[in-house]
C-alpha cells in the first residue's frame, strides 16, 4: 500500500500557494530540482497529475485543486500528532519597519497561514530603529527593516527607490517652504529627506506628522503636503513631483531580513516570507 510523505505534501502546498517552483525552493531552502522531484513522487503515489507547469506560470490541475483540501487536512493532523493531540501553537514574532511594509503584507499573511494554520503570528509595525532595538533585546524572532547605520548581515529582500510623492493638485511655489508630511523622529526616511532639502538650500516645514505611513500617505493624498516615500509603497493617486520641481534625489535603500530562529517550522515560514516579499516587490 502506498503512503503519503509529509515533505512532499508540504512542497505541494507551497507550490499551490506561491505558484512558483523557484519561490517554493526558496521557502524550503532547497533547489527547484528537489521540489520537482517531490511533486513527481507525490503524483506517482496519488496516481494523478496535480500541477500544471508552463514557461510563464504554475497552477493546479482539477485533480490538484481537489487534492488541496486533503493535503491541508493531512498537515494539520500531522501537526496535532506531533503535539500529542493538542493544537501546535508556535508563535513567530515578527517586526516590520513601517516604511518597509507595503503591498506584500496581505499575501504574506495568507501564505503563512496556508503553510501552517497552527503558526501564530505576532507582528509589530514601527520605526526601523525601535524594531531593531526590540530584536537586539530578544523580543522578536525576525525583523524586516531598512539597512541603516552600522548593522551588518541579514538577507536582502529588495532595494527601494524613494521619491517626493504628492497629490496632483498639490501646489508649491519655489522660495516658499516645502510642506512635508512625515513620520516623527527618529524616522530614518524623514532624516534622509530633511538632510537632502537642507543640503539643497530648500526651506521646509512639517505640515503633518503621522504615527504611521498610512497616515502620512493620507495627508499627501489630501493635498496637505509632499511625503518622502518608497515607490513600492506609495499609494495610487500620488505622483513623484521630484523631477518636475527639481527636488533633490533621495537615493535608494535596501530592505533587509534579520532572523535568529532555529525551529524548522519558523525557518520555513521565514523562507516563505522572503520568497513572497521578493515576488510581490518585483511585480509592483
Amino acid at each position: 500500500m502506498s503512503t503519503l510523505d509529509i515533505d512532499t505534501v508540504q512542497a505541494f502546498l507551497l507550490v499551490a500557494e506561491l505558484q512558483s517552483f523557484t519561490r517554493t525552493a526558496e521557502a524550503l531552502g532547497t533547489t527547484q530540482a528537489s521540489v520537482s522531484l517531490k511533486l513527481q513522487r507525490l503524483e506517482a503515489v496519488v496516481g494523478e497529475r496535480l500541477v500544471e507547469r508552463s514557461p510563464r506560470s504554475v497552477g493546479l490541475t482539477a485533480d490538484g485543486a481537489a487534492f488541496l483540501h486533503h493535503a491541508r487536512t493531512l498537515m494539520e493532523a500531522h501537526d496535532r500528532a506531533l503535539s500529542g493531540g493538542l493544537p501546535v501553537r508556535q508563535t513567530l514574532s515578527l517586526g516590520i519597519s513601517d516604511h518597509a511594509g507595503g503591498p506584500e503584507l496581505v499575501p504574506l499573511l495568507e501564505r503563512l497561514h496556508a503553510m501552517s494554520s497552527q503558526l501564530a503570528l505576532n507582528v509589530t509595525i514601527g520605526f526601523s530603529r525601535e524594531i531593531a532595538d526590540a530584536y537586539d533585546g530578544g523580543e522578536l524572532d525576525a525583523i524586516v527593516v531598512r539597512q541603516e547605520g552600522s548593522r551588518r548581515g541579514g538577507e536582502k529582500l529588495t532595494v527601494d527607490e524613494f521619491g517626493w510623492f504628492a497629490a496632483k493638485r498639490f501646489a508649491w511655489r519655489r522660495g516658499e517652504p516645502l510642506r512635508l508630511a512625515t513620520l516623527a523622529p527618529p524616522c530614518g526616511v524623514r532624516a534622509i529627506a530633511v538632510r537632502a532639502l537642507d543640503k539643497a538650500g530648500i526651506g521646509w516645514n512639517e505640515t503633518f506628522v503621522g504615527g504611521g505611513v498610512t497616515a502620512v500617505a493620507a495627508a499627501a493624498l489630501a493635498g496637505l503636503a509632499v511625503a518622502p516615500l518608497a515607490r513600492r509603497i506609495a499609494p495610487v493617486g500620488l505622483i513623484d513631483i521630484g523631477p518636475s520641481e527639481k527636488l533633490p534625489g533621495l537615493g535608494t535603500s535596501k530592505v533587509m531580513l534579520h532572523s535568529r530562529v532555529s525551529d524548522p517550522a519558523k525557518r520555513a515560514a521565514l523562507r516563505t516570507l522572503a520568497a513572497t516579499f521578493r515576488s510581490v516587490a518585483a511585480a509592483v
